[in-house]
């Protein structure tokens, strides 16, 4: 695929309170860039810290490109897979007719992973138990105004949830 060919890419991540939470995120799409000549990734978030998707999606486009590829750099399809993620990318679009913007596959499964993960599990048998760490205050990661702590729910109560809205499918 020559250069100029090459869409722009968008690692789209969920997003966190920690600031250095997008940093292995940020060392892909160097990755990328370096060993695969995509001449433009970008990282943003759908919630909490940005950068946000519209404004990835301004900045790609003011720097001229017109095929944007978003790859969800999520494991699960989950709610903002199944929905969130196109209905944004649907509105953003409107906004930029001359752009081809092309929603790409999530992480998901594969083989890899299975390898990755077990690499972890080697490297963490030496892990200190639990009750011996030290952790941060949780003031230290303030939620945003009008924003909240995840709420656990069992998959009865989403069902429940569901069922009660007419969500259920």
């Amino acid at each position: 695929m020559s250069e100029e060919r090459k869409p722009a890419i968008i690692l789209l991540g969920h997003g966190s309170r920690v600031q250095q939470a997008s940093e292995d995120m940020e060392k892909i799409a160097a990755a990328l860039r370096d060993r695969y000549g995509y001449p433009r990734v970008a990282c943003c978030f759908m919630s909490r810290l940005g950068p946000h998707v519209p404004e990835t999606l301004r900045s790609l486009v003011a720097a001229g490109e017109t095929s944007i590829l978003v790859i969800p750099y999520f494991l699960h399809t989950g709610l903002h897979l199944r929905l969130d993620i196109p209905e944004l990318l649907q509105r953003e679009a409107q906004k930029h007719p001359g752009v081809r913007i092309r929603l790409g596959a999530h992480l998901g499964y594969d083989d890899v992973l299975v390898g990755l993960v077990h690499r972890r599990v080697l490297a963490s048998l030496e892990a200190v138990d639990v009750r011996e760490m030290v952790l941060p205050p949780r003031s230290s990661f303030p939620v945003p105004p009008g924003q909240h702590e995840f709420v656990p729910m069992s998959p009865e109560e989403a069902r429940r949830y569901a069922a009660e809205r007419g969500l259920d499918q």
